[in-house]
């Protein structure tokens, strides 16, 4: 996820820019970055190898070592984006029931306002990565938060179930757009030693995105501004992003990578329609009873993946630039790293869904009252999210510490569940809880920073894209696999039973238990990043 800009000097590159090392001079100031950009844009003529962006991303990383406040200030921005994008995966499942209602729409319509949204967000997250390679991340970051914004001001107007899920379609684009840039400017304007706290605060704000989604969700429908039931949680994204979008274009330096050519269009189809075949029957699947056509669509992205394959061989032995560079995916610290990712996330997202479900199906919670519950749980990830920043020097340890405390409150979780039958409460779910965020906390963050850590900066928005679309497609099989496990234990239990909603909770989370163990078992075959600094020779001033 690294990314760099472009410099006014088309043609010429300096050693430190080619490197990512920033080079500082009297020069290096935000707007003198801002419009060089505009000279060497796609309205100056295409770029070569060498020329669209390189001089400027180090320009703007010089400003960043100049100004230790400006790169900061970039994330800062481009991290509203990301919260938006993960906060409206879960801010609308609080809402469903208030929409359907008001919207008198049918469960397979609220079913698309829900995966409508996730569909094209995953669908579009690598070729928006490509795209900001090559016309810019602030553009298209920009781009994005205001094409998110406008989607959102839809959704909130919606007069029906129909146009709601057009404007959910819409509205998942854009994050598609946003997301990438975020790993981008963490790689091109951060400096190096930074990186992991950098990846510490995404972490917490990726978590308290996901777990305050219910409670912000909660609060917003209970609280029936105006009488507009679940619009709120729709226009609450659009101040967000109109401010946002002006701080954007006052403060966030363009970048662009070394080498971006022409967008790889028959790999931009291919995989769109290998994701599609793969995700669709993924998020639709369970709650249209596993037919048919989900195995056959399942089936049909295996020969579709390899075609993506081929299709990539060819663009790179001819010269071009793939949407997907299969070598890097050949590397050991990407291709490990990106199963631990797909692993992590499988867990995270299937988690979510039995405890909604539990909580307000058989715990009598409301959408409030969950929300509250998954507090605690929210401030630890939160808070465990930035000291894994501040531990990135201990490597491989912390994921280990992360993994192992988070296999232990679900098993904690499982027992409470099984011996309290039903007594059950929420608030004894707690503590297991505490130490399953803690325990992510520990764990995502300096995972995000072994992918991307060996990433060099042509390859940048390529591995964002992959990033960011495997912790969807792992969220996705995780949702998936721990649907079939909740809903076969609870067969046809009645809301409100709590003996079967515990025992259906403890059979679901069998899945994370197992998910934990393979990911202490992948661990070691990732390098450690600790081990290779202390090998490292010293560097010469």
């Amino acid at each position: 996820m690294t990314q760099i800009p472009p410099s006014g000097a088309i043609g010429r590159q300096s050693a430190s820019a080619r490197t990512g090392t920033p080079k500082a001079g009297p020069q290096d100031d935000p707007r003198a970055v801002r419009q060089d950009v505009r000279q060497a844009g796609p309205q100056a003529g295409p770029p070569g190898p060498e020329a669209a962006g390189t001089g400027g991303a180090a320009r703007g990383a010089a400003d960043g070592a100049a100004n230790g406040a400006a790169p900061w200030r970039a994330l800062a921005l481009v991290l509203v984006g990301a919260f938006m994008a993960v906060l409206d995966t879960f801010i609308v499942l609080v809402a469903a029931p208030a929409l359907q209602a008001d919207l008198h729409a049918t469960a397979a319509d609220v079913q698309l306002v829900l995966a409508g949204y996730q569909l094209t967000y995953a669908l579009a997250l690598i070729t928006g990565a490509r795209l900001g390679d090559r016309f810019g991340r602030r553009r298209l970051f920009m781009t994005g938060m205001a094409l998110f914004t406008l989607a959102s001001v839809g959704c909130a107007l919606a007069p029906g179930a129909g146009s709601l899920i057009a404007a959910r379609l819409v509205q998942g684009l854009g994050a598609a757009a946003m997301f990438p840039q975020v790993f981008a400017v963490i790689q091109v304007l951060i400096p190096a030693g930074k990186r992991p706290k950098a990846f510490g605060a995404l972490g917490a704000v990726i978590g308290m995105a996901t777990m305050s989604g219910q409670l912000i969700g909660g609060v917003l429908i209970s609280a029936d501004l105006f009488g507009s039931s679940w619009r709120p949680v729709f226009w609450v994204n659009v101040p967000v992003g109109v401010v946002t979008l002006l701080l954007a274009g006052l403060f966030l330096p363009e970048t662009r990578a070394p080498r971006a050519r022409r967008l790889d269009l028959p790999g931009a189809a291919v995989l769109t329609v290998a994701l599609f075949l793969l995700v669709v029957p993924l998020v639709e699947g369970r709650a249209y009873g596993w037919p048919l056509w989900t195995w056959l669509s399942l089936a049909a992205s295996v020969p579709a993946f390899a075609l993506l394959c081929l299709v990539e061989r060819r663009v790179e032995a001819a010269g071009g630039t793939p949407l997907v560079r299969l070598g890097l995916l050949g590397e050991r610290p990407f291709a490990v790293g990106m199963t631990l990712v797909v692993l992590t996330y499988a867990g995270i997202n299937s988690l979510f869904l039995v405890l909604s479900l539990t909580l307000q199906d058989g715990l009598r919670r409301d959408a409030l009252g969950a929300g509250l519950v998954y507090t605690p749980f929210a401030v630890a990830f939160f808070l465990t999210s930035l000291l894994a920043g501040r531990l990135a020097r201990h490597g491989r340890r912390v994921l280990r510490i992360g993994a192992l405390t988070g296999a232990v409150g679900f098993v904690g979780t499982i027992v409470l569940a099984l011996g309290a039958g039903a007594e059950l409460s929420a608030w004894e779910l707690v503590p297991p809880l505490l130490l399953v965020g803690a325990g992510n906390g520990l764990l995502v963050t300096p995972l995000l920073n072994a992918v991307l850590g060996n990433v060099g900066p042509e390859d940048v928005g390529m591995a964002s894209g992959v990033l960011s679309t495997g912790q969807q497609i792992g969220g996705a099989v995780g949702v998936a696999l721990v649907g079939i496990l909740y809903y076969g234990a609870l067969g046809g239990a009645a809301h409100n039973d709590t003996r079967a909603y515990g025992q259906a909770l403890a059979a679901a989370l069998l899945l994370n238990v197992v998910l934990a163990a393979a990911i202490s078992a992948l661990l070691p075959l990732l390098p450690d990043a600790a081990r290779r600094r202390a090998q490292a020779p010293p560097s010469r001033a």
